[in-house]
């Protein structure tokens, strides 16, 4: 597992946490790894949850689907990100959503009880872990209130604006790379792809941006720059 180190430390969820520390830590928390390949279902909805996935290397997609197929991006975790925290961390809550992989992906599965129990040494880490976990917690619920405040937007415009100004802001500039394809940036949104590719177009032809697949700038007005544009 010590190959996986260095993408471990980027980690929110062992931030702080040492080398040695980590070693410890992760037979404390039963932790196992898994590969699957591109397109298969790591979590299906309607699945009890006991354990956190962690990417280790690839990316995967959390996603709600209909009886229809009609598909609802939530959200997308590369390495170092974890996903099913929540409901992991709700006794007898199953999923509503899946989880499936978007490129060839190795994960890293902590067992939740091991993570919310202190061991029985009562180790300064697994504390320390106990409160990352918390502030993984606290993102998560920040950026699904982010995305209901894109999704309640009336129009595909409105709904692009939104989401690229809350990028923008996150990135600290106005050139920034977004981790969406556009058949899933539509899925994020909740709008066709047809109309979202069309009003992108619009967009760029009114000059209020410019892209390349999932590359973006944004055209502002210097009086209206509330921060430095990226370098």
């Amino acid at each position: 597992m010590k190959k996986f180190f260095p993408v471990l430390h980027t980690a929110a969820l062992f931030s702080g946490i040492s080398d040695d520390e980590l070693t410890a830590m992760l037979s404390c928390l039963g932790a196992r790894i898994d590969t699957f390949p591109k397109g298969s279902r790591l979590l299906r909805a309607g699945d009890a949850v006991e354990e956190v996935g962690l990417v280790l290397a690839g990316s995967v997609l959390i996603v709600q689907e209909d009886i229809w197929g009609n598909r609802n991006i939530l959200s997308k975790a590369g390495p170092g990100q974890t996903f099913a925290e929540v409901f992991a961390c709700a006794p007898g809550a199953v999923l509503n959503v899946s989880v499936e992989a978007e490129s060839a992906v190795t994960v890293m599965f902590l067992r939740i009880k091991r993570v919310l129990s202190v061991c029985p040494s009562a180790c300064s880490h697994h504390s320390r872990i106990i409160r990352n976990l918390l502030g993984e917690l606290a993102e998560k619920n920040l950026r699904l209130n982010e995305k209901l405040t894109h999704t309640g937007q009336r129009t595909t415009r409105a709904k692009l604006m939104s989401y690229f100004s809350a990028e923008a802001q996150r990135r600290g500039g106005y050139e920034f790379d977004i981790p969406f394809s556009r058949q899933q940036l539509a899925d994020y949104l909740g709008v066709e792809r047809s109309g979202l590719s069309l009003e992108l177009g619009k967009m760029r032809d009114e000059g209020l941006l410019d892209f390349h697949k999932s590359h973006f700038l944004l055209k502002m007005p210097e009086a209206n720059r509330p921060f430095p544009s990226a370098r």
